[in-house]
Order: C-alpha cells, then structure tokens, then sequence
C-alpha cells in the first residue's frame, strides 16, 4: 500500500513500524474471511483491511480520531486471526496496538466511558479485586433487567450478564516435585484465567509433574499487561511487562528455565512479544528478548516434549474404540427398529386399496430400503476406521 509519510513523522521510532506495517499491505482482502467481526457486521471498515486505511489516515494526517474511526477501531477483538491469512505478513498486531496508543492520548472519550475503562484497568488485572467483583455481581444479578434500563448502564448490566453464578474455589500454589525430575519451568499466573478457571492451572500441573518437569510459580510475577495494552495504555502495560521480565530475569540467572509456559494464548501473544515492547529501552531490551524466546504456549510446549508413547497411543485407542463402539450400537440399533417397523408394516392388516395407496406404498419401502443402506454404510465405516486407527 502506499504511503504519504513525512520524514519528520518516520524519525519517531512506532510511526516507523506502522508505516512498514501499512506498505506489506496489497488490499487483497484474504483477511475479511476470517474476521468474526466482518463476518457479523459486513461492513468493511470493521475488517482489517478497513482498519489499515483508517489507521493510515489517521496517522498521515497526524488529526484528532473522530468518533466514527474510534468506534470501528473498538470492535476489533485483537484475535489476530487476519494475520493467520495474509499472504503478505503484515504484522497487524503492532499496528492497532499503536493506533490505541494514538487514540488514548489524542482522543477524549465521554466521560462515563473513561471511568469504566479505568475501573476496568484498575480491577481486571488483580485476581484477589476481580473475584471481590465477582463475588458483589452475584448478589447485584437480580436487578440486571432494571439496570440494563438505563442507558449509560448498559455495559454494567452486559457484565453482569456475564458474570459465572459461582465464584470458583482459589487456584492450587502447590507444585509438588516430581519423582524422576527431567527439566524445570515457569507457569504463567496470571490475573483472570485463576479465578474463572482454576481448574487449568491444576490440571497444568498435574500433567507437568508426571512428565517430569519441576513447575515454578515466579514471585513477584503479575499478569502480563495484555489486558491494559489493548485499552491504550501503553506505560501501564510497558511498566507490568518489566515488572514480569524482573521476576522472570531473577529466576532465569539463578537456577534457570527450560520454558515459560501460560495457558491463555492472549497472554502468550503479549508475552512473546515483550521484546518488540521494550525493544527502545537499554536496561530491559536484552533480557525482554530473552523472555520473549522462552515464552511457550502449554500446547506448543507439550507438542515438542518426549511424551511417554505407549500411554499416548493407549488412551488415544482407548477414546477411539469406545466411541465407534457407541456410535456403532447407535447405528445397529437404529437398523433393528427400522427393519422391525419395516416388517411391521407389510403385515396382512395393511393393504392397497386404490392406484394411489400403492404408489404412496412404494414410495415408503423405497425410502425405507434407502435409510436401510445408509445404515449399513455409516456402520461400516465406523468398523473399518476403528480397525484402521487402533490396529
């Protein structure tokens, strides 16, 4: 895409990046495929590539975001999914993160709306606030149909709507060692997953341990900055992401890290890419990049590890045959009634009456005589791939 920068406007270091990022660019439009907000609304200024054009326009003008360009640049959910597609890898990610750091300090939002974004930032990243926040919208859920009246309540009651009718017990900070001790990692807290699912970080555990890994809860360590990131707020998010490369740091230098592993891919994304964050400042740039390569997502990780082949292959067979075996009895089943229903019906108390009768009669054995066939089509191919798959 072509770009109309001015040489004064490139000499600052993220205008730089977000004009490389606009020019890789050819408007071929693979991207609108597989964003959900496309997808939903239609409209392209709410696809990437309508995103690009905004964000260009925006920045080569160096103007005040109006509230429509605001509005379209918000319904972006950041799932990069664009950037799976784009044959000409332009790295979208940086260039919204700079167009919502742009918008944060040019653009004066209402009133109502800064406060919830603050409110937001300020609870979203502490797990101890947001289970409190949890535990209060389950007493204030019955008077969600009165707030959601109002209109400057309206996201309230939206997250209230959310909220899980159970606040869920503590995440476990036991990390037993395990019995024959093969490497040593660090698992990624964080601030949300650990009170709507505790069960993941358990589970984490629990499975690591048996592999042989030695799992470090870091101290000192919060939530990535992924969530005030993607509000704008960039010094929040630059001042969370070194407070994590210090813990992480004092760790690596002491008995180090096999991995950096997080089970949220949001988070992993963040973090992977604190070396781009803190690319500009000297005391930090060298370790941040450091992290950055051992930031693993838990499926990657499990992916390259030697896991244990016999037990893999067991409990993958074992799935297998037990769901062809239901499915298979499902399909045997249903075959038996038909053909019971089928012989039922061409008893003597049954019998054409008229030129009509009989056409409907073998209209009725043939659809029954079809339903027969794909029966025993869909039986065998269970029994043949079960065969296949566990043999």
């Amino acid at each position: 895409m072509r770009t109309d920068f001015s040489a004064e406007q490139l000499a600052h270091p993220p205008t730089a990046v977000a004009e490389a990022v606009i020019r890789k660019c050819v408007h071929c439009g693979f991207c609108t495929a597989t964003c959900p907000t496309y997808v939903l609304l239609g409209d392209e200024l709410d696809s990437p590539r309508g995103h690009i054009y905004l964000i260009q326009n925006m920045l080569e003008r160096d103007e005040v975001p109006t509230p429509k360009v605001v509005q379209h640049l918000d319904r972006c959910l950041s799932c990069l999914a664009c950037m799976t597609t784009c044959p000409s890898g332009v790295n979208y990610m940086h260039l919204v993160d700079h167009a919502r750091a742009y918008i944060e300090r040019r653009y004066q939002r209402p009133l109502r709306e800064r406060l919830l974004r603050s409110f937001l930032a300020w609870l979203l990243p502490h797990p101890g606030r947001f289970r409190l926040a949890l535990a209060l919208a389950r007493l204030a859920r019955p008077a969600t149909p009165l707030i959601s009246q109002l209109g400057w309540a309206k996201p309230i009651a939206a997250m209230l709507a959310l909220a899980p009718a159970n606040v869920t017990r503590k995440a476990t900070r036991t990390t037993p060692v395990p019995a024959h001790k093969i490497g040593r990692v660090a698992l990624l807290q964080g601030c949300a997953e650990p009170v709507l699912k505790p069960a993941i970080r358990a589970a984490t555990i629990r499975l690591l341990t048996r592999l042989g890994y030695q799992v470090v809860l870091t101290p000192g360590e919060g939530c990535c900055g992924a969530l005030v990131h993607h509000m704008g707020k960039e010094e929040q998010a630059l001042d969370t992401a070194r407070k994590n490369v210090d813990a992480w740091s004092r760790e690596i230098d002491g008995n180090g890290f096999d991995a950096i592993l997080i089970t949220a891919s949001g988070c992993g994304t963040t973090i992977k890419d604190y070396g781009f964050l803190l690319r500009g400042d000297p005391a930090y740039a060298e370790r941040a990049a450091r992290v950055s390569a051992l930031a693993r997502d838990i499926s990657e990780f499990l992916d390259a590890a030697d896991l244990p082949r016999s037990a893999q292959t067991a409990a993958r067979s074992d799935g297998l045959q037990s769901a062809n075996a239901h499915r298979g009895a499902s399909l045997l089943r249903f075959r038996r009634d038909l053909q019971h229903t089928s012989a039922r019906n061409r008893g003597p108390a049954w019998r054409p009456k008229s030129r009509q009768s009989r056409a409907a009669r073998r209209r009725c054995h043939r659809y029954r005589q079809h339903r027969l066939r794909r029966a025993d089509w869909h039986t065998n191919r269970y029994a043949y791939c079960a065969y296949r798959r566990t043999g």
